[in-house]
């Protein structure tokens, strides 16, 4: 926007214009952002912890209540259903209300029913407070993905998206190590640090997080307006903001009507199905594979800590996947991440070859934790870069609940082969299969984001629906 333009009449002579979009796409990345991103890791550290903490506690579950293997298919269910519940219902609660707000309640939520799952006494009570903690887990999940979408450059988007949610990766490796390093220790503990953690986390939160200037630059009212200035000047210091600046966005805001609606129109109608299609191929495989490969390297003699590290494997593995795929969808899109839904399937059928040494499985494990995870964490940024910003908690919010019915069935296929008493080998074919129609279906997401962008970048200023950007992020008036 030039400045002539600003010039219509003397009101005029004193105004700034400040597009949030541009605003946040040249900023430097500065403690604020940094900050975010790291609050943000600690939260999905506890939640990757919470995800993994039913998987490493089954052995002390299953000697202490009695019960077979097969019976603990329900409670490893259970937390993916209760996020099929909470991640649309909280992803709408945060474009209607803030991802700030929705965050911290999202955390509040699973902290305490982790804890209430160390004072479980039967089967159906602990499937009940896991069901609970889904809930939880899963409607903070779109909110914090939102929020840094909409703070972070979109040279470095999927990046730093990518690198908050590797916290859930990172915090999948803990109870393993946990256990390894506490070899007497309960499924109760296990649940018990899960829940102390993100209480404490939920008060930081309080204090410290942002709320996102783009979903404040969509909102009327004075309180509104006063918390984008003071949010504003912390993302960009060197501007000057006065009561006059005037805050415009580049977005349209959310329309009238049910808002999953607008999740099948301006050309999304088959990029929305296609995107909940390769969440729910990843994560039955994802889901099948840290349920089961604790109890699964147990039953082939493995020891309690030599289980607990080979399994570990997978999440190192899916940190380096994960730094990866990042870089390559700031450049790419899509396009990397169909690679490594196609390279996963083989890996995944690798772990199980017959007669292979415990270092070469562990390696196997590496690579499936590499490619399986460097593709969950490529959707997740994805579904936070597809959406524009009145919608975009509920897209997201939409992809990681559907995308639970993966998790729920992932379980649960596990299950009913091991009561089956297929071979190892046959067992890690299972989760293999997910990966291939993954594959084939993530192929033709790309076809359809390019057409979409324009390209492969996935930006909402080049999206079919996006309005013309702004000449400038600040248009300052005429001083002379």
């Amino acid at each position: 926007m030039g400045q002539g333009k600003l010039k219509r009449g003397n009101e005029h002579m004193t105004k700034s214009t400040i597009d949030v979009s541009r605003l946040i796409d040249e900023q430097r990345l500065g403690s604020f952002t940094i900050r975010l991103v790291v609050l943000s890791f600690l939260v999905m550290l506890a939640d990757g912890y919470d995800l993994l903490a039913a998987s490493y506690g089954a052995p002390s579950l299953i000697a202490s209540w009695h019960i077979k293997p097969a019976d603990l298919g329900p409670i490893f269910s259970a937390s993916p259903f209760g996020m099929v519940v909470g991640a649309p219902v909280l992803g709408w609660l945060g474009d209607r209300f803030g991802r700030r707000k929705t965050v911290i309640l999202g955390t509040l939520i699973f902290g305490v029913f982790s804890l209430a799952s160390a004072t479980a006494t039967s089967v159906n009570e602990l499937m009940i407070l896991r069901f609970l903690t889904g809930i939880g887990l899963g409607g903070m999940l779109p909110n914090i993905t939102a929020l840094n979408a909409e703070f972070a450059p979109q040279r470095v988007r999927a990046t730093l998206v990518v690198i908050m949610f590797m916290g859930v990766t990172a915090g999948s490796t803990l109870p393993g190590l946990f256990v390894a390093a506490v070899p007497g220790s309960t499924w109760q503990t296990l649940y018990l640090v899960g829940g102390v953690v993100p209480l404490v986390l939920a008060a930081v939160l309080y204090f410290w997080l942002p709320e996102s200037v783009k979903f404040l630059s969509l909102k009327d009212g004075p309180a509104a307006r006063l918390q984008l200035e003071r949010t504003v000047r912390k993302v960009r210091p060197d501007l000057d903001i006065t009561p006059e600046t005037a805050f415009v966005s580049s977005e349209g805001r959310r329309r009238a009507g049910v808002p999953v609606k607008e999740l099948f129109q301006d050309g999304l109608q088959w990029i929305t199905p296609l995107l909940w299609v390769l969440f729910i191929a990843n994560l039955t495989a994802n889901y099948f594979l840290y349920s089961w490969m604790p109890v699964l390297f147990r039953s082939v003699g493995f020891s309690p800590s030599q289980a607990a590290l080979t399994t570990a494997c997978y999440y190192v593995g899916g940190v380096t996947g994960g730094l990866t795929v990042s870089r390559l969808i700031d450049k790419r899109g899509l396009l990397p991440v169909a690679v490594f839904f196609a390279l996963g399937g083989p890996a995944i059928a690798s772990i199980g070859i017959p007669g292979l040494p415990p270092l070469a499985i562990a390696a196997c494990v590496f690579i499936a934790g590499f490619c399986v995870l460097g593709v969950q964490l490529g959707l997740n940024a994805a579904a936070g870069l597809i959406y524009p910003t009145r919608m975009r908690a509920t897209g997201a919010g939409w992809s990681f609940g559907i995308g639970r019915l993966g998790g729920i069935a992932g379980p649960m296929i596990g299950a009913a082969l091991i009561a089956l008493q297929l071979s190892t080998s046959e067992l890690f074919m299972a989760p293999a299969v997910p990966m291939v129609i993954g594959a084939l279906a993530c192929f033709a997401l790309v076809r359809l984001c390019r057409a979409r962008f324009h390209g492969d970048q996935l930006s909402d200023a080049k999206s079919a629906g996006a309005a013309a950007q702004p000449a400038a992020v600040v248009a300052q008036p005429d001083r002379a």
